[in-house]
């Protein structure tokens, strides 16, 4: 069937068309245009196939990193900044898991050789287990838990510390890392524990030494990354002192805080002592004073409260000079002398640096915990993870 426009059909159109001059130009245009037309198609399918594929990517990955990598393509990928800086690739999270795990193994095998010096021979164990017997063997077993758990990591540093600076003082044999005295660190062997309590009490305390251990296991405290030196002592007189007033060196993290704590729970806050005069000058290295009555003066106090210097019978002394000649539990003291004798009243217990370990009990059953009570007592420390030193750890296994 013949279409007709007006009374032209298309058939005849065509015909004149092509014995017209234009006909060449019409068919050139035409071409032209159906040439356009494919190419136009040809960009819309070629988009469309990139979206179906985007899609189809995206759905398959739905749940997993790659959805964060759209979000945070920098913790992923890496990026390259303004200063042409490579960003590190940053470890996944099971990548870390593993190898924190890894660097806590290497932990565990870390041996502690021990030289028991009654027993004159090397103990070697475990950190940890190592660690334990400081627990028990320097604070009481019914402290607070969070108490317990201070002692625990302080007792770590101070090892982790002779670790890492290779240091071996104080040891009288070749082959043992530290003593079992309070030079170092008091140290209950494994097999003596059960001798240190009663049978009723043995299993529940081992519990809680074991639950002391778990909760800190790997924790040191460290001041600018380095392990400090993790001073403890039993009973403060109220302050703890700072560092360059007991021992020559000061040092930041040593410094005198507070410790009210002490006072209303230890049985060792207060002791007082007697001597025969001629006693009390022999020790003090003054023959022929025994029955005078010689001026004692204070001359100085630390930060501390404690005596620094004292004038007795014309010579000087420091504070600590008259607690080890003497025997006393504390340099902050008070005297009185009739017939004969001298009474001296001692406030506190040990040399006073660091960690009070009644006040940290103090502290615990007021509600702090582990990581609060060395806070307070080491000066601007961290608690972190002896872990980070596994590679120093390692050239011992």
């Amino acid at each position: 069937m013949k279409r007709r426009i007006g009374r032209i059909s298309i058939v005849t159109l065509i015909g004149r068309l092509r014995t017209s001059r234009w006909a060449a130009l019409f068919a050139i245009g035409a071409m032209l245009g159906a040439s356009a037309l494919l190419v136009k198609l040809s960009l819309l399918e070629l988009r469309a196939a990139h979206a179906t594929q985007d899609v189809a990517a995206s759905t398959a990955q739905v749940g997993t990193e790659t959805v964060q990598a759209a979000s945070k393509p920098d913790e992923v990928t890496g990026h390259q900044t303004d200063s042409d800086e490579v960003v590190p690739l940053k470890p996944s999270a099971a990548e870390s898991s593993d190898r924190h795990s890894e660097e806590l193994e290497a932990m565990d095998r870390l041996i502690i050789r021990i030289y028991l010096a009654k027993e004159k021979r090397i103990e070697s164990v475990p950190l940890e287990t190592y660690v334990r017997g400081v627990v028990a063997a320097e604070m009481p077993i019914n402290f607070e838990l969070e108490a317990l758990k201070a002692q625990a990591i302080a007792a770590r540093t101070y090892m982790m510390r002779r670790i890492v600076h290779d240091d071996d003082s104080g040891v009288p044999i070749d082959g043992a890392d530290v003593t079992d005295t309070v030079q170092h660190q008091v140290y209950i062997p494994l097999a003596e524990l059960a001798k240190k309590w009663p049978a009723a009490d043995q299993k529940a305390n081992m519990k809680k030494l074991d639950a002391v251990i778990a909760q800190t296991r790997g924790k040191i405290i460290t001041y600018k990354g380095d392990p400090i030196e993790a001073a403890f002592f039993s009973t403060s007189n109220g302050y703890t002192e700072n560092s360059e007033d007991y021992w020559s060196q000061e040092i930041p993290y040593l410094r005198s805080v507070a410790s009210p704590w002490d006072e209303a729970i230890s049985p060792k806050y207060e002791e007082t002592i007697t001597f025969k005069l001629e006693d009390f000058y022999s020790r003090l290295g003054m023959q022929g004073k025994s029955s005078v009555k010689s001026t004692i003066r204070i001359i100085e106090k630390s930060e501390g409260k404690r005596i620094s210097k004292i004038r007795i019978g014309g010579m000087t002394f420091t504070g600590r000079e008259v607690r080890e000649k003497l025997g006393l539990a504390s340099s902050q003291f008070t005297w009185r002398m009739k017939k004969g004798a001298i009474s001296i009243t001692t406030y506190g217990y040990g040399h006073g640096v660091g960690m009070s370990q009644w006040g940290a009990n103090g502290m615990a059953k007021s509600g702090a915990s582990d990581d609060e009570i060395l806070a307070h007592y080491y000066s601007s420390v961290q608690v972190e993870q002896a872990s980070k030193w596994a590679a120093v750890l390692a050239s011992r296994l």
